[in-house]
């Protein structure tokens, strides 16, 4: 019994090869858990694609799509460190392009591995890595330069873009390569710009077509419970009568975790607070749907399933059913991925 995904792989790869049709020099990037599908999976995928580089996250992901079938170039996003054994042994690797966002970092890979393959990051608004203006010019000596980097954030500006790019290119002639930018603004960037462009694409490549994804889990057992009767691991006490339905997936998959969400507008921090007098209250909604509705937690998710709690006389669901979870695919590890 186990947290499914389930992906229609005729749309969800006609999505992907749309998506590249309308971006010229597009970039995949296969990073963390793989979006959800493994990075073993998107790299299988993207050597179907037309693309000559795909995109890691870090230097230990290199090994991973490789094994996995990956023997193009690789771009490690993250920026080199002194320090990372793993990031150092890769820049001697002929098929592995290194992100340099510090002038002091630039230094020491051009006395250590002159001849590595090296990408400049900017600093952008996104105020994460990236040489600002002062850093500029730099003296690359004998490494081979693979162009500019530019990480905007994930609402992306074409006018900061322009911008950094034109810093840049006042530096030095050489590709860029961006992401975040909408298809419209990428189209009148790289056309603007006068030199290569590269995209990397993710989240917009991989999950872009959500009608391709089913995320299920599947009915453990169903207990009849009545008020006043305690359960689980905390002994929390029953309000009323009703049904424990234990279903499958729980921390071990990422059930129930989540990243901070930005409290820009009134709604967001209304559902917030909302979520807060909820969870006090014992009744914090799971992801699992019974009935058309998420139900809520008994009990915070245990490592391989979780305790849901069903009010009434029917619990609506049968042991060995299916049903709906929502995942936060970027933090949920799957138990199974089906090509359907």
């Amino acid at each position: 019994m186990t947290l499914r995904l389930t992906v229609s792989l005729n749309q969800w790869r006609a999505h992907q090869r749309a998506l590249l049709a309308e971006v010229p020099g597009a970039v995949p990037v296969a990073k963390g858990n793989g979006y959800g599908f493994g990075l073993d999976l998107l790299a299988k995928e993207a050597t179907n694609l037309r693309t000559d580089a795909l995109a890691v996250g870090i230097a230990q992901e290199v090994p991973k799509v490789r094994s996995a079938g990956w023997l193009r170039d690789v771009v490690v996003l993250n920026p080199w460190r002194p320090g990372d054994l793993a990031a150092t042994d890769l820049l001697a690797d002929p098929r592995v392009i290194t992100m340099v966002s510090r002038a002091q970092d630039l230094e020491t890979i051009k006395r250590s591995h002159p001849h590595a393959r090296v990408q400049l990051e900017m600093q952008t608004s996104m105020r994460r890595h990236g040489l600002v203006a002062g850093d500029l010019p730099l003296d690359l000596g004998t490494l081979q330069f693979e162009g500019w980097s530019i990480h905007l954030p994930s609402v992306g500006s074409l006018k900061e873009a322009t911008e950094l790019a034109s810093k840049a290119l006042t530096c030095r002639r050489g590709a860029i390569w961006m992401s975040h930018l909408s298809v419209a603004d990428y189209r009148v960037f790289r056309t603007s710009v006068g030199v290569q462009t590269r995209m990397r694409i993710g989240t917009r490549l991989w999950l872009g077509a959500p009608s391709a994804l089913r995320t299920t889990a599947n009915i453990l057992d169903i207990h009849r419970i009545r008020r006043g009767e305690r359960l689980g691991y905390h002994q929390s006490s029953v309000p009323r009568d009703g049904f424990l339905v234990i279903a499958s997936g729980g921390t071990a998959q990422g059930i129930a975790l989540a990243a901070p969400v930005p409290q820009r507008t009134l709604r967001q921090r209304g559902v917030t607070i909302a979520e807060g007098v909820l969870e006090a209250a014992g009744k914090s909604l799971s992801p699992f749907s019974i009935g058309g509705r998420k139900r809520p937690f008994a009990e915070p998710p245990h490592m391989h399933s979780s305790m849901l709690w069903v009010a009434g006389n029917d619990p609506g669901v049968e042991v060995g059913e299916e049903i709906p979870v929502t995942c936060r695919m970027t933090t949920t590890t799957f138990d199974e991925v089906t090509l359907a």
